[in-house]
């Protein structure tokens, strides 16, 4: 069954200043807890972050959650959270990209500041969960465990971004949108029915600390000394040059600028990013079929499962599920598909699913290609 309390919680709902987040606290407050509101500043220097309402970090979404919470009735505050957003999420962004890895920041934001920094101080200061504007679902057992499972809309599902969290902080989590069927414009309707001036407020799909949206130039200027590098076939043949590793992803079609079409005439792809000698490897998009990988720092949503499986992964934040076999060995998670699939990188998360309810999260390692093994 759903989660449910026989008692009402005292709940500190995170309110990033959007819609979601203003109506997961209404209905948490409505449901007779006692919902404190907090906005987390995750920026030194807030103007440096996006602004135009397009963001989390911003005096603009702090300032929108505020009103949000004097139009519940809720208390609010501002906790500064900066220092350790700015290590845990923003400076592993940048340390993944140089390492030749794609990251994904809101994943770890979940891990490092949501459900760690900000849990672990609710919980001292007394409060029994963190409610958040998630689409997900946490099912409480007939043994009392809890489980992670998919939104019921799974267009609006978010459960791979929180497949990091562990049986404890489940216990101590709320998602009030995760059983919404409801449409975002259904959700917004609702927001304006309770007077929620964020009703209209677009949503935010960019990383919220890279103020104009260029990811690339945010990495440049912080790894700009990188040395100017080649781009090679898979023959090793230079065909170009780059002026850093960092600004390429595995999969990526355009931006290349290599100065003559390949000898098929058809696009080639990155197939591998090498920080080691500074090479970025293009190909044809058959060489980027994945067959299998490895991924590491395995986390559980619950007991970790043993022996080889059959599940379903998703591989993207907006990705589909594809079918797998896994086993944990050694603290390695192995994984094979069922087909080939495309655009995997290192350093993305791989999120293990039985039916909706999530198994566990894991970080891409390597990757084995088709016809060849190739470490991603």
């Amino acid at each position: 069954m759903t989660q449910t309390s026989q008692r009402p919680l005292r709940v500190l709902a995170a309110m990033s200043g959007g819609v979601d987040s203003a109506v997961a606290a209404a209905r948490a407050a409505e449901a007779g807890h006692d919902v404190t509101g907090v906005h987390l500043a995750l920026s030194a220097n807030p103007q440096s972050f996006r602004t135009g309402a397009r963001g989390c970090c911003t005096i603009e979404d702090s300032r929108d959650a505020r009103r949000a919470a004097d139009v519940i009735g809720i208390p609010f505050y501002v906790w500064d959270l900066a220092e350790r957003f700015r290590e845990d999420v923003v400076e592993d962004f940048v340390a993944e990209y140089e390492a030749g890895r794609t990251p994904n920041p809101c994943l770890r934001c979940n891990e490092k500041i949501k459900f760690a920094a900000l849990l672990d101080k609710a919980l001292a200061l007394g409060f029994d969960a963190v409610c958040t504007g998630h689409y997900a679902t946490v099912v409480l057992g007939a043994d009392g465990s809890r489980e992670l499972h998919r939104a019921s809309d799974m267009a609006k599902d978010q459960s791979y971004v929180l497949g990091v969290l562990d049986e404890r902080q489940l216990a101590h989590a709320m998602f009030p949108l995760g059983d919404t069927l409801t449409t975002k414009g259904e959700i917004r309707a609702e927001a304006e029915r309770r007077g929620l001036a964020v009703a209209k407020k677009p949503d935010s799909h960019d990383i919220c600390f890279i103020a104009d949206g260029d990811t690339q130039g945010f990495l440049a200027d912080r790894l700009g000394g990188t040395a100017e590098g080649d781009i090679l076939d898979e023959s090793g043949t230079k065909l170009g040059t780059h002026e850093g590793a960092f600004g390429f992803t595995i999969g990526q079609r355009k931006g290349l600028r290599i100065g003559h079409p390949a000898p098929d005439g058809k696009p080639r792809y990155v197939l591998d990013i090498s920080p080691v000698n500074n090479t970025v490897t293009v190909g044809p998009v058959e060489a980027l079929d994945v067959t299998a990988l490895t991924a590491i720092k395995p986390r559980w949503c619950g007991t970790p499962p043993s022996g080889p499986g059959t599940y379903t992964a998703q591989l993207r934040a907006h990705g589909g599920e594809t079918e797998v076999s896994a086993e944990l060995l050694d603290g390695t998670l192995n994984v094979s598909f069922t087909e080939p699939v495309r655009g995997v990188a290192p350093g993305q998360a791989v999120v293990l699913y039985d039916g909706t309810r999530v198994v566990g999260s894991a970080t891409i390692a390597t990757t084995v290609r088709r016809e060849t093994a190739a470490a991603g």
